[in-house]
């Protein structure tokens, strides 16, 4: 699945993390992987993936961050929310569910 990014304004940051996880989807074709701007010093990314299946989150964090580890550490510092989640997590997951439906920022 391609990446998606959910703001439609041009946002540099969120485009060299959606590429950085490019990599990532090749070698994992059923991952879905987006990521928005919250505010001015926040991005939301997240991977939905069913290779998840039996990883615990901190196996979950160090796959993605083998990725995005490569970034620098300007655009890594903002990203503030890492939603890595199973197809079958996602309605249980409330990191999913703030994902989706972002609760307003007072920034």
């Amino acid at each position: 699945m391609a990446n998606e990014k959910r703001k439609k304004k041009a946002d540099d940051y969120v485009d060299k993390i959606l590429l950085a996880l490019n990599e990532y989807q090749a070698q994992h074709p059923q991952a879905k992987c987006d990521a928005y701007r919250r505010n001015f010093a926040s991005i939301r990314v997240r991977v939905i993936d069913p290779d998840f299946s039996g990883m615990d989150r901190v196996e979950r964090d160090s796959l993605i961050w083998t990725f995005l580890g490569s970034l620098p550490e300007k655009i890594q510092s903002e990203i503030s929310m890492l939603v890595l989640v199973t197809p079958d997590e996602t309605t249980r997951s409330l990191a999913n569910l703030e994902f989706e439906d972002s609760s307003r920022s007072l920034l």
